[in-house]
């Protein structure tokens, strides 16, 4: 039997897996990885599918995380925020802002859920997972044993973590406890955030121009599929930033704590004319180069197709190599762009 997956990929992919289970709590998520990694049965963990391309159909069972449930607790410095895995990403920013729990303002409608979070420490505008994480509870797969690992434990980097290297395939994150400050501070250094008042500004005016600017730069994936911003922000050498500084002058970039400097790939991807190429039914988006779009009839092939012909095209014209922010998925688990 086969069972459609396009409505659980935000690039509406028309593939499809072998089997489906849903899991509506820790216990039943638990249970059923368990039963299915000690069965040797291709297994993939689905939150949103905002960070995934199907390239064929899968050939295993997907397990879609549904579980719910927030928790708060405090001490006199700060606000623990403990979230299950299943729980949408930008509701649990609008429920801790409901609640006066400011910091994650700035991370409003990233696309996915808590349990993917810190998987690619996700992040915009200034901040990343990492800086709120208390720590990750998951299950570990080998060993068959629910494990809470610390923000160190986790070795969080720019869309890395440990969950990306050592432990992946083996581990599938239950819940995630986040630590907020109670003495608030706004972080106003990246784009539209500048021109805001750090003596006046509130956490509900980041909110709201996160939400304003990111609605106006990516296409609604209902109506248009895809899967947010496809590629990491490539970071180079200060020798590098200063060599391509003076070929480009207008050229975007961010510098780093350690003398590094982080290149907008959008920047490169427009620079380069390719807003509005297409291979088959995937496009660059014709307003946010970022993003690659699914036009209509796009299949996985052609979306990895397009993503090498960009990264081919950027390495050619500027000497530097963009790298993939979704997971690609072949028919039995997770593969490298060809």
């Amino acid at each position: 039997m086969s069972i459609s997956l396009a409505p659980l990929n935000t690039f509406g992919l028309k593939q499809n897996c072998s089997a489906l289970v849903r899991v509506v709590t820790k216990s039943e998520l638990t249970t059923a990885c368990r039963l299915l990694y000690s069965e040797q049965v291709p297994m993939l963990i689905l939150g949103g599918g905002s960070n995934l391309v199907f390239t064929t159909d899968y050939q295993g069972t997907v397990v879609s995380v549904e579980t719910k449930g927030i928790k708060i607790t405090t001490d006199d410095d700060y606000y623990y925020v403990n979230a299950q895995a299943g729980e949408n990403w930008h509701s649990l920013v609008e429920f801790c802002l409901a609640n006066n729990i400011n910091g994650l303002e700035n991370m409003a409608l990233i696309p996915g859920t808590v349990g993917a979070a810190p998987i690619q420490n996700i992040g915009a505008y200034g901040i990343e997972f990492n800086r709120f994480c208390q720590d990750v509870e998951f299950l570990r797969l080998d060993t068959n044993e629910l494990v809470v690992f610390s923000n160190e434990q986790c070795r969080f980097g720019y869309r890395e973590s440990i969950f990306k290297q050592e432990l992946k395939h083996l581990a599938v994150i239950t819940e995630v406890t986040l630590k907020l400050p109670k003495q608030w501070l706004p972080i106003l250094e990246y784009g539209p955030l500048q021109h805001l008042d750090p003596s006046t500004v509130t956490a509900q005016q980041i909110f709201d121009c996160v939400c304003q600017v990111r609605k106006s730069k990516l296409p609604d994936p209902s109506l248009l599929g895809n899967v947010g911003s496809f590629f990491k922000n490539p970071i180079v050498s200060l020798s590098q930033f200063i060599a391509l500084k003076q070929r480009f002058p207008s050229i975007v970039a961010f510098k780093q704590a350690d003398e590094q400097y982080k290149l907008a790939a959008g920047w490169l991807i427009d620079q380069a004319g390719l807003k509005g190429f297409q291979i088959g039914g995937a496009a660059v988006h014709k307003d946010q180069a970022l993003v690659l779009v699914n036009t209509g009839q796009a299949t996985g092939e052609d979306v990895c197709q397009l993503a090498r012909y960009i990264i081919d095209v950027i390495y050619d014209l500027f000497d530097v190599t963009l790298h993939v922010e979704p997971r690609i998925i072949g028919p039995e688990g997770e593969i490298e762009i060809k």
